[in-house]
């Protein structure tokens, strides 16, 4: 750590005592269509909470908004809403279709972006692309609709709405003077051929806490000398400050329209609806007596073609205004974040990688949300509220009673997937561990938690089925964050890895059916990948012995004996639990050759259907399914072993009166660094034969990183025939046009960010293991040979190329967008998409900020 590092402001504000971080952008861009707010009969979550009843319906669980920031248990929300004077409603939350309305399943409709954020949000910056013309909202449904799986989305520049730049660009700064006061600043820039006109409500909320019959304590926003004071009963006071004076106070209830939505009789004058109705219809629907539970500041704005109008606030418990300290906040906290970045960033890192980098971290810092759910309370009902169908009780999550959730958490996309997934949330946290790795240990401590993890060890996987399988890679992720953290915090290591053996035997007991070291798991977060859905029942008596899953449990013990020998220096009772996952691995390696899962003829790993008639069928798929075992690899260097003689011991032992076991921990190489020890399922002559595959760009290698799938089967689909029905894979590099596993995601082609950065380190191990001592053709048939760590290089490089300017300009993560692509306003406005397309890395799925393509910052950063 540089000097420079050592005195950036940001970094003090980490390490100081205050709570720098108890204010954030911790409100969702949606919490409508969530499993959460879903209390319908038959779990129909998109159907019971829609986009069009959440202006004028309370939300029970959490709020949205945009631009939003609250506090760290969501009492008082700030955000904005807006109106061109066109549109049929308020602009308060992001449009997007459900997925019962998309073609290719959820999709957010609109532009924005997460330009900037400090780990502590002192300094934050927010985007967003705001038409002139009437927002489309039935167009974009209707035509969508109409379209198949076979066809493009419709996206809403497709309307032709952004035509002559008929639009006004938003930027909103945030800059905290001190834990609790936000300096704010807006700027609109008109980009259009004329003046126009835009309404802008910078707003004020209490999450509704008193509806549901659980708590009476009732906060209130009034009006005091033009500002806002809102008064929390255990938050204290906030208010907000303008320094415009020409704006006009408007008060309502963040309570529901009940005679809108159900023709009920309404329970507040000025329901949540109240502000939208007066400033669109001019209708009689606000508080007249100056006080509420919602309040915004009615601003216009008058802009001229080509010019910028400002809007500045201050949100602060203080009611401090607009003055030169507010001025002085925005400068300095800018500048420090610049600092920040500047020193985060290698030397050698571009101008444009640099850019993509702090980018990625901003779209992750901002996708830490309040997730509030507890699933007692939701199953039973409010006392205030009518009683569940009793057929919720057998429904969706009933045997995750336990589960209580209130707390920050890092969110894979903040509108399509605005709820955390386990397996997610690790990757985030390897990512975020650059920036605030004593946020990314308490994410992975949360998760295990007792209100978290199941009874049974099961870890929650996510909200649409907390019972589902993600991949067990909480150990993997914990022992990068210790590392990245400076291989320090021993204290966080023993805090979770009881959890993790509780978990680890979860998975033994649970996803071992026949007790042989080969794993089921289920779909394991790859959804579609195989012709058999795996998380559904299978069409034949039987069980598939995955190749992933176990690749997935091999690296777990591998983690998990890493682990171990780390803590064995200080504790040597840890020297036990290291030998008992040596061995753990080597049964499960050498089940995968003895359970068939290797195929020599084709040199590729596959999964074999087992039946219970006793039949067994290979799916001679080839897919990342077959590449993971490269990830479940470790090395043992003689300086570990020699550190801790007990435990080098016992694995010689091993490796002498278990030979037939001992294969896959017993090759050694002795090189200028030392002699090593390698770990692996893959050896290196079958690394060297799954390689061939990998690099040729005919099969797994495109321009963008890995394709999930081989592009061999565009030409020759595997398709299997069960029970007289066939079962098909076929290459798709695109969105999916099947209906498996929804239809709304897809591993049959596109590039994912998540397993591309295991396979790499994968390789990255075996360089460590080998160094310059081995070299494959890479790519496959160019005589270019390159060594491990070379060819992981060259896969990163190609995965961050996604997001840089390629020769003539264009982004490719941009695709067929072709403002993005040339409109200089929009084109360094970076999204990070799910995945991306295996053919051209134009991005698709969810588009805003998916944490773990965040993975990104981490490739650029060499770690």
């Amino acid at each position: 750590m540089n000097k420079t590092m050592e005195i950036n402001a940001e970094k003090a504000r980490l390490a100081s005592p205050e709570p720098w971080k108890q204010w954030g952008p911790y409100v969702s861009e949606r919490a409508w269509g969530t499993v959460r707010e879903d209390y319908s009969e038959h779990g129909e979550a998109w159907e019971h909470f829609s986009h069009d009843q959440a202006r004028s319906r309370a939300f029970r669980w959490s709020e949205d908004g945009l631009g939003a920031i609250c506090d760290d248990q969501q009492r008082l929300c700030f955000g904005f809403a807006f109106w061109n004077g066109r549109d049929p409603i308020l602009k308060e939350r992001i449009f997007g279709l459900t997925g019962n309305e998309g073609n290719h399943g959820e999709d957010a409709k609109e532009y924005w972006w997460f330009v900037d954020s400090t780990p502590t949000h002192s300094w934050m910056r927010w985007r967003y692309m705001y038409a002139q013309a009437e927002f489309p909202y039935a167009r974009l449904l209707d035509e969508n609709r109409s379209r198949g799986r076979l066809d493009p989305e419709f996206e809403l520049s497709d309307t032709g709405i952004f035509d002559d730049n008929r639009y006004f660009e938003i930027t909103v700064d945030y800059a905290k003077a001190a834990p609790d006061d936000y300096c704010i600043e807006m700027r609109v820039t008109n980009h259009g051929p004329e003046a126009a006109e835009l309404h802008v409500l910078p707003s004020l909320w209490f999450r509704n806490t008193w509806s549901w019959g659980r708590d009476d304590a009732r906060p209130s926003i009034t009006a005091k000398d033009g500002a806002l004071l809102a008064d929390h009963h255990a938050l204290g006071q906030m208010t907000l400050v303008a320094e415009r004076n020409d704006h006009q106070l408007l008060f309502c209830e963040n309570e529901s329209n009940a005679s809108r939505l159900w023709g009920a009789e309404p329970s507040a004058r000025a329901p949540k609806d109240g502000i939208n109705d007066r400033v669109v219809n001019g209708a009689d629907t606000i508080n007249d007596d100056g006080t509420g539970t919602k309040a915004a500041l009615w601003c216009r704005l008058s802009i001229e073609a080509g010019d910028a109008a400002v809007l500045r606030l201050r949100l602060s418990p203080s009611g401090s205004g607009i003055d030169s300290s507010w001025h002085s906040t925005m400068a300095a906290r800018h500048e420090e974040a610049d600092e920040f970045y500047a020193d985060l960033a290698p030397a050698s890192t571009t101008t444009e990688d640099a850019m993509i980098l702090r980018q990625a971290f901003a779209g992750m810092l901002w996708g830490k949300q309040f997730f509030h759910f507890d699933v007692q309370q939701w199953l039973e009902g409010d006392p205030a509220g009518p009683q569940p169908p009793e057929s919720r009780r057998h429904g969706r999550n009933r045997e995750w009673m336990h589960l209580n959730n209130a707390d920050v958490i890092s969110m894979p996309d903040v509108w399509e997937y605005p709820w955390y997934a386990a397996w997610d949330l690790a990757f985030h946290c390897v990512a975020l561990a650059h920036v605030d790795p004593e946020f990314a240990k308490a994410q992975l401590l949360l998760v295990c938690r007792e209100w978290y993890m199941h009874p049974n060890g099961q870890l929650p996987a996510y909200e649409w089925a907390f019972g589902d399988v993600n991949p067990p890679v909480h150990a993997w992720a914990a022992m990068r964050v210790f590392e990245i953290d400076g291989s320090k915090d021993f204290e966080f290591l023993e805090r979770l890895m009881p959890k993790l053996l509780i978990n680890f035997t979860w998975w033994v007991n649970r996803k071992d059916a026949e007790g042989n070291n080969v794993f089921e798991g289920g779909f394991l977060g790859l959804d579609n990948i195989g012709p058999i859905d795996r998380s559904a029942q299978l069409p034949v008596a039987g069980h598939l012995e995955q190749s992933d899953g176990t690749a997935w449990m091999a690296m777990y013990c591998l983690d998990l004996l890493e682990m171990s020998l780390v803590l064995a220096v200080h504790n040597k009772a840890y020297e036990d639990v290291a030998t008992k996952f040596f061995e753990h691995f080597t049964y499960i390696a050498n089940a995968v050759y003895d359970r068939g899962l290797w195929d020599d003829e084709d040199g590729f790993y596959y999964d074999v259907l087992q039946a219970d008639a006793g039949w067994r069928v290979p799916l001679k798929v080839r897919s990342m399914v077959g590449l993971l075992p490269i990830v479940a690899t470790t090395t043992l260097g003689v300086a570990t072993l020699a550190a801790l003689p007990d435990f080098a011991g016992r694995a010689a032992w091993f490796a002498t009166n278990k030979a037939e076991l001992a294969e896959h921990v017993s090759r050694m190489h002795s090189r200028e660094e030392g002699r090593g020890q390698l770990l692996s399922i893959v050896s290196p002559d079958h690394l060297d034969r799954l390689l061939r595959y990998v690099l040729d760009e005919s099969e797994f290698l495109s321009h963008h990183g890995l394709r999930a799938l081989s592009a061999q089967h565009r030409e020759h689909p595997f398709t299997l025939n069960l029970q007289g029905m066939d079962f098909s894979v076929d290459y798709e590099p695109g969105e999916s046009t099947s209906g498996l596993f929804g239809g709304n995601s897809n591993w049959r082609g596109p590039v994912w960010f998540p397993v591309n950065f295991l396979v790499i380190e994968g390789l990255r191990r075996f360089g460590r293991f080998f160094g310059n001592d081995h070299a494959v053709e890479c790519p496959t048939g160019s005589g270019r040979m390159l060594t491990m760590n070379q060819v992981a290089d060259e896969l990163a490089s190609r995965l961050v190329s996604l997001f840089r300017n390629d020769e003539s300009g264009r982004r490719p993560c941009f695709g067929r967008e072709e403002r993005m692509q040339t409109d200089p306003a929009w084109h360094d406005n970076l999204l990070f998409h799910e995945y991306f397309h295996g053919d051209t890395g134009a991005g698709l799925g969810a588009s805003h900020q998916t944490g773990w393509t965040g993975l990104v910052a981490n490739l650029i950063m060499g770690s």
